[in-house]
């Protein structure tokens, strides 16, 4: 499954080990969501930080990157050294 496949409502894993949810059905390298971290808080995600989808019944769905979204995080990495 990719990035561009979630739908609003859906459940996530990011990188950093939180949960969040897709709050929109946008396409691309960044997608709304409302994050549960230290709080709960919406904003933007980069879409290389969606790693799962967490389905109804418990499983996870592993998520594909596209070319371009892991070049983008290539770029990122990059910036944060």
């Amino acid at each position: 499954m990719f990035t561009n496949e979630l739908k609003k409502g859906d459940r996530v894993l990011l990188r950093n080990g939180w949960y969040a949810t897709i709050e929109d059905n946008a396409r691309g390298n960044t997608r709304l969501a409302s994050v549960e971290g230290f709080g709960m808080e919406m904003g933007s995600v980069f879409s290389h930080d969606i790693i799962c989808k967490a389905n109804g019944d418990g499983t996870m769905t592993m998520i594909e990157h596209t070319p371009q979204q892991k070049k983008l995080r290539g770029q990122v990495e990059e910036l944060f050294e």
